[in-house]
């Protein structure tokens, strides 16, 4: 029979390196579902476990979320969203996001995806620029040695860049309104990029 063991040990580890409030949280769920298991209560113990998973989980969140860039002078921003739980993160990866907008209209929109099957489709496609021959607005990009893409649609007044990092991650910045290829690029000079890669690594 599978024992439930190692699964406490890596969450205590994790937890510990917790913040001294979500550490009593997440410490306290693991203990109440050890307390579970040993009683032989082991549904109630796989429910604790999860409380406490999410815990650990919405942490690294937070950790992620720092990795968007703050908005530049003379813009505001949303609040950063994140989703790299449950099943979506199974089929999509993890996705970190945040709206930019300036009161003359304009809006910039950055994205990190990694750990995506999807990736690999743009990999592919940088592998060969003449994929990108079918669409006139599109053409090679490189950023800090990364390859990618941008994209210009005339018709929509906006710009969009894709750029692949080290490893499984892409960051995309999509940006509409006055200030065309060079906002889009401000953003993108404003990631560090480095430390997205180290995130994911």
């Amino acid at each position: 029979m599978t024992s439930f063991k190692p699964v406490f040990a890596t969450l205590a580890i994790t937890a510990a390196l917790s913040t001294p409030l979500q550490a009593d949280e997440i410490t306290d769920q693991i203990d109440a579902a050890r307390a579970s298991y040993e009683d032989g209560a082991l549904r109630a113990a796989v429910q604790t476990l999860q409380f406490a998973v999410a815990g650990i989980q919405e942490k690294v969140n937070l950790s992620l979320l720092e990795l968007l860039p703050e908005p530049l002078e003379g813009w505001n921003a949303d609040e950063p969203q994140a989703n790299s739980a449950g099943m979506a993160a199974m089929i999509a990866g993890t996705n970190l996001s945040r709206h930019y907008y300036r009161e003359d209209g304009a809006d910039v929109d950055v994205s990190i995806t990694a750990d995506s099957p999807f990736l690999s489709m743009m990999t592919m496609m940088l592998s060969n620029p003449m994929m990108m021959q079918t669409d006139p607005g599109t053409r090679i990009y490189t950023h800090a040695g990364r390859r990618g893409m941008i994209k210009q649609d005339r018709n929509e007044n906006s710009w969009e860049i894709s750029l692949m990092g080290n490893g499984n991650v892409m960051i995309q910045i999509t940006g509409t309104g006055n200030g065309g290829k060079e906002m889009v690029e401000e953003y993108l000079n404003a990631i560090d990029i480095d430390a997205v890669e180290k995130a994911f690594a």
